[in-house]
């Protein structure tokens, strides 16, 4: 039977790689999502577009991709802290990473190119990635699900400015 001590050292390894599994799967994504930011995210073409009253401020938009990287990250996390990633839900990972991954390029795409009949495609495709992710998550665990609600939203909203940016 194990004494007292080492079930305590036990369980403070297990915490303390929980802590430090939780902080890479947070802020890896976090990290690669402010890099792009910084890289592509001067918006001198979004700037000088005449917009309707209903476009966000820039600030917005990279606030709410930050926010967004945040949630769906704590969200896969969650998901495979519970042991999500067999079974049914084995793919989150890999529509986690395709959502991560069409997240981030609608800045270079519509700030930098300006290729603004290309940025629906892909936020159409990064909405089904998150409502796949969405789907998965509520099989695992409902908290995850509910992070993955207003990254839901801001998508389907960068999708409306998306297509009005193809008619500016």
């Amino acid at each position: 039977m194990p004494s007292q001590k080492s079930l305590h050292e036990t369980k403070r390894t297990k915490a303390r790689r929980a802590l430090r599994s939780l902080a890479i799967g947070v802020l890896v994504p976090l990290t690669i999502t402010l890099a792009i930011i910084i890289l592509f995210g001067s918006g001198r073409k979004y700037h000088s577009l005449t917009k309707p009253f209903w476009f966000p401020p820039l600030w917005f938009i990279h606030l709410a991709t930050l926010g967004c990287s945040f949630f769906m990250g704590l969200a896969t996390w969650l998901v495979w802290a519970d042991g999500g990633f067999r079974g049914e839900s084995r793919d989150v990972m890999s529509l986690y990473l395709v959502q991560l991954s069409l997240g981030i390029t609608w800045h270079p795409i519509v700030l930098v190119m300006g290729a603004y009949w290309l940025a629906p495609f892909f936020c159409v495709v990064n909405f089904v990635a998150i409502f796949l992710c969405y789907l998965r998550f509520k099989r695992v665990n409902p908290f995850a699900t509910d992070l993955a609600k207003p990254c839901l939203l801001w998508s389907a909203y960068l999708s409306l400015i998306s297509f009005k940016l193809m008619y500016l």
